[in-house]
């Protein structure tokens, strides 16, 4: 009994003298983070900065982390190993700690990550607190966090009434700020089938703009009846994404809108002096182009006109709209209790802020192998891997916006989902890990229904 006791006791000692060197290799390492940090002059960002960098979120939440001294010591390098990769799956962190020093706005996603975990206390997990006991979060830094959090999603300037201005969803405003010399221009060239190599094709004939932005094929069809690898997404909203594209290969509206021209299978143009010779036939075409661009037709002006354009397709005041303005009739108590079920099974976190999608890439598949259990992977299916190469990246795609989801059947990058129940119960199995019942999914889709909003003032249909 003795000996027992005696092996017992130094495994305990020896535990305790890990936990205390791991905590002062901890200690050392934040602080000298904060030391290097140029924090904004603002005390409740730097108070949550404090709290995010002291307890060792960065380790697994950010790519090219400074990793603790033990990192690479057999076993634990195994266990570090896995849980940055689990980590960086579901929350790459570094846009989040970059905002602190150079200002830049927080997503609605991060706020509503963040926000999520303090809620349910997910993290820091419970095998990671038992080697680093101070990054276990004291309610006092919960409360800093969440103050953070309340103050970043003040200065995003809600349109909401006072008892939902701090949800992750938030109403569309309508007002933005465009040329509308642009615009109209803009306009004419994305209905313009010139740009297309044999003219039969046109931006809006895989988005129109009568059919919710978008085809309302599983895959599109392009130049020559040529098939697409990928699902369509609407271009409402779409100046609200953070990148274009599922797989988020074009930085903004413009870079978008100089894509499918070029691209063979779908509007199959040999080059932009190919599109530009045919528009300088049309002298009315060539006249408005010298009012607004000094060097006239050009690729990079009617991608310029193209994206100006885009940015008024924007869809404000559907019901949810309104409700969340404080018209409480504006939903009934089906569509009320689908959108508690939506909060409740953490749909908000990622269908966050005006357009309820685009602001982040999340990895399709979370809880469940999505890919293996549908079968037949193609090249497409590597979503933002295709353009990072980042192992984290693989199976990782653009959060679509849920505005006018109702109209914009199939659904999911590879149209696979033919209808809202369908997609709504897919979602919460290999992203949630939860099956719903089937008052639950039409709940849900009764809610989403409400997000259908107006072009032009007219609602979409």
């Amino acid at each position: 009994m003795k000996k027992i006791g005696l092996v017992v006791g130094l495994g305990v000692v020896a535990y305790l003298g890990t936990v205390y060197i791991v905590d002062s290799s901890d200690e050392a390492l934040s602080q000298r983070k904060l030391a290097q940090a140029q924090i904004k002059d603002d005390p409740i960002s730097s108070a949550a900065f404090k709290v995010l960098t002291e307890n060792g979120c960065g380790y697994c939440h950010t790519e090219n982390s400074e990793m603790p001294f033990y990192a690479n010591f057999p076993i634990a390098k195994q266990i570090m190993q896995k849980d940055v990769e689990s980590g960086l799956r579901h929350f790459q962190f570094d846009d989040v700690l970059n905002s602190f020093q150079v200002g830049n706005e927080v997503s609605d996603v991060a706020l509503a990550k963040i926000s999520g975990v303090l809620n349910d206390e997910s993290m820091p997990p419970k095998a990671y607190l038992s080697m680093h006991w101070r990054s276990s979060l004291s309610n006092e830094e919960k409360h800093t966090l969440r103050a953070w959090i309340k103050q970043e999603q003040k200065n995003k300037h809600s349109l909401a009434s006072s008892e939902y201005k701090y949800e992750a969803v938030q109403p569309i405003n309508a007002h933005v700020t465009v040329d509308e010399q642009k615009v109209a221009l803009g306009d004419a060239l994305y209905h313009d089938k010139r740009l297309s190599g044999d003219n039969t094709v046109a931006c809006s004939s895989c988005h129109s703009l009568s059919t919710g932005g978008v085809d309302r094929l599983t895959t599109s069809t392009g130049i020559n009846g040529s098939k697409g690898p990928i699902n369509a997404p609407t271009v409402f909203n779409s100046s609200y994404n953070i990148h274009q594209f599922w797989d988020g290969r074009a930085n903004d509206l413009q870079e978008q809108a100089g894509g499918p021209p070029m691209n063979p299978i779908e509007m199959g143009s040999a080059s932009w002096e190919q599109i530009t010779g045919k528009l300088e036939l049309d002298e009315e075409m060539k006249a408005t182009f010298a009012k607004i661009y000094p060097d006239g037709i050009t690729g990079e002006n009617i991608t310029d006109a193209i994206a100006e354009f885009e940015k008024t397709l924007i869809t404000p005041n559907s019901r949810f709209d309104q409700f969340l303005k404080g018209d409480a009739l504006a939903l009934n108590e089906q569509e009320q209790h689908g959108y508690e079920l939506f909060k409740q099974n953490k749909c908000s976190t990622c269908h966050a802020g005006q357009a309820m999608g685009g602001q982040t890439f999340e990895v399709m598949g979370l809880k469940a192998d999505y890919f293996g259990e549908r079968g037949n992977v193609s090249e497409v299916d590597n979503g933002r891997f295709n353009v990072t190469s980042k192992a984290h990246d693989m199976n990782r795609f653009k959060v679509p916006t849920l505005r006018n989801i109702a109209l914009t059947a199939p659904y999911f990058h590879d149209g696979s989902a033919e209808t809202l129940d369908d997609a709504v119960a897919a979602m919460a199995q290999y992203q949630v890990g939860v099956t719903l019942s089937k008052s639950e999914v039409e709940d849900i889709s009764a809610y989403l229904k409400t997000l259908t909003g107006e072009y032009k003032g007219e609602m979409l249909n």
